[in-house]
């Protein structure tokens, strides 16, 4: 079977993960990091940079370097318009249901822009198996919705992959921690991540993974203790936000962060507004104190719905960068009551658990059975605005229920199936995922017809609907693509164009690097203008070389690398004879006045040890 790999597709770093012989290990990029910051830049000449080479843009090219893409995977407008006050990218008038970003004219949605990342991870693979990559685990916060999910699913279809499973990240935590090898016990795994937070809480026994209940927020995390930071200086500085500054703010805020997981105090400096003040860990414990809370009552949440007590939990294990800081740390071991397990890299053991995950579906382990659940309860809207659960949420996933409905008006001859996700009571209160009629269903008196509607939650937890009247058997099912999803023409369509796409962008790499080319070759043309040698030349060269160099210089301005790369042959065959006589002359200076023995490379020196 091909090989399958595990991905964490993170809000500030993502990763891609293998199993070999038996052992979990991250794949780094070229630049020997394990860690790719999910940072996307694009340049004004088409150039797209992925990682750390963006995340370098991120003060000097805020408006088209995007980062923390994934809060906003799944969302609409109406979800993150708070985050955006304080970041600099620039919004779509198109942006209606789904958030799509504008960079140098051209639309984004998040899935688009989480590609670049996945196909980054995709090519690090590649580079470092030597085969092709098309399978995929993906890993998403266990209190991700069914929109989320697909965006994800949506993300890597674009990117060129086949994602197998949909896995949740406190999931694949236990996964990397090998508590499987446990006969039994409870398991509290608490992630804080970058953007998002979640805890689950799982049963081990005999090797089976059962997820009891999961809890969080798809919209906490530690860029959410960046912006209390932020807000906190912009409050001090007393000046007008320029969204231009955020970057260095948040590049200052955040540094401020990671410094007190270490030390007690950090200073704040931002020259751009005149701001710098020292931070105690005191102020910033008191800062984040109620972040921190919120992450508290989603476990107590978890408890509650598992039904158990914190004392019930046997092991604790903390996920994601957030949970570096002290304390987050001094306060979950202050709920469960023991220490977390924190050996791992946080930021390295959700990909570890996802690789995991991959071995399995690949047939590497089989002596283990994992068994999630669906964050959100399932339903129907009935009369009267209503929301009606056939799922409830933390229901085992695979998973499907029935029930039965009927008519309310007299005769009705079609009825409209709304399909939400949510734990109010009310429509209005939960998030749409869809809609269908079932149609032409004969008159009947109100009350007599009988409407199975069935719900199937796949493994990766997609749900799928079906609706049947019992009496004629008329039938209509829907895979539920969610209102803040993609269209399968909206996915078709990007990776139609990421195919059109990636010629241009090779196009455009090749002409920047001929003009890099070029550049270089010019600067040593004029230098050998100016040395004396260039006089001995006869008229003729030096007439070709100096018509050679213009048409070069003119040539640049062009966006055709095959033309720029035959100016350069052009300007290198002119100067062939100068540039070889000033290497003889070079040379023949070096050596002027050295005794041969000096010179000879077989005799050797006398501070040289020759083995």
């Amino acid at each position: 079977m091909a090989r399958i790999v595990g991905i964490d597709l993170g809000t500030t770093n993502s990763l891609v993960a293998i199993v070999e012989n038996g052992t979990p290990r991250v794949i780094p990029g070229p630049d020997g990091n394990n860690l790719v910051p999910s940072v996307i830049y694009f340049g004004e000449n088409g150039e797209v940079l992925i990682g750390n080479p963006a995340k370098a843009k991120l003060i000097e090219k805020p408006k088209n370097t995007i980062f923390s893409i994934k809060r906003f995977m799944g969302k609409g407008m109406t979800d993150v318009k708070d985050d955006l006050a304080l970041l600099p990218f620039e919004v779509s008038a198109e942006s209606e249901n789904i958030l799509k970003l504008k960079v140098f004219g051209r639309d984004y949605t998040p899935p688009e822009i989480s590609a670049f990342v996945l196909r980054e991870l995709k090519r690090n693979a590649e580079a470092a198996l030597g085969e092709d990559i098309v399978n995929a685990v993906i890993t998403v916060p266990a209190y991700f919705n069914d929109a989320q999910r697909q965006a994800t699913k949506d993300a890597g279809r674009i990117a060129g992959l086949d994602v197998l499973r949909i896995v949740n990240e406190p999931t694949a935590a236990s996964l990397a921690y090998g508590l499987q090898e446990q006969k039994q016990g409870i398991v509290a795994v608490y992630d804080f991540g970058g953007g998002t937070f979640d805890v689950s809480i799982l049963k081990l026994s005999e090797g089976i993974f059962e997820v009891l209940s999961t809890s969080g927020d798809t919209h906490l995390g530690g860029d959410d203790i960046d912006e209390q930071l932020m807000r906190l200086v912009l409050a001090e500085s007393k000046t007008t936000p320029d969204p231009r500054d955020f970057p260095s703010i948040r590049k200052a805020t955040n540094k401020a962060k990671e410094d007190l997981s270490s030390a007690d105090e950090a200073e704040i400096s931002i020259p751009s507004l005149g701001y710098s003040r020292k931070l105690t860990r005191k102020e910033f414990d008191a800062l984040i104190t109620p972040t921190v809370e919120r992450t508290l009552k989603s476990c107590r949440q978890a408890l509650q719905d598992a039904g158990l007590k914190p004392g019930d939990v046997s092991e604790v294990v903390m996920v994601g960068g957030s949970t570096r800081i002290p304390l987050v740390r001094s306060r979950v071991q202050e709920l469960f009551g023991r220490v977390p397990h924190t050996s791992l890299n946080p930021d390295e053991v959700v990909a570890l658990g996802a690789a995991v995950q991959a071995d399995i579906l690949a047939g590497g382990k089989r002596d283990m059975l994992l068994l999630d659940v669906t964050p959100l309860s399932l339903g129907i809207e009935t009369m009267g605005g209503v929301m009606s659960k056939i799922i409830p949420r933390n229901s085992t996933i695979p998973a499907s229920a029935s029930e039965m409905f009927t008519t309310f008006v007299e005769g009705q001859t079609n009825v409209k199936v709304h399909v939400l996700q949510g734990e109010r009571e009310l429509v209005q209160d939960c998030r749409s995922l869809a809609q269908f009629d079932l149609k032409d269903i004969p008159p009947m008196p109100a009350g007599l017809p009988r409407i199975e509607v069935k719900f199937l939650i796949d493994a990766d937890g997609i749900l799928s609907v079906a609706a049947q009247e019992q009496r004629t058997g008329k039938y209509q099912s829907v895979a539920v693509k969610p209102t803040y999803g993609l269209t399968d023409e909206e996915v078709e369509r990007m990776i139609l164009e990421s195919f059109e796409y990636a010629e241009s962008d090779i196009e455009a790499r090749e002409v920047i690097e001929a003009r890099n080319e070029a550049s270089t070759v010019l600067i040593a043309t004029d230098k050998g203008l100016k040395s004396e040698e260039f006089a001995d030349l006869s008229a003729d060269e030096r007439n070709e070389i100096i018509a050679a160099a213009a048409h070069l210089q003119e040539t640049v301005k062009i966006e055709d690398h095959r033309a720029i790369r035959d100016a350069i042959e052009r300007l290198s065959q002119a100067t062939q004879r100068l540039a070889e006589m000033i290497m003889n002359s070079a040379i023949g200076k070096a050596l002027k006045n050295k005794r041969v023995r000096e010179v000879d490379t077989d005799e050797p020196t006398d501070h040289l040890d020759k083995h």
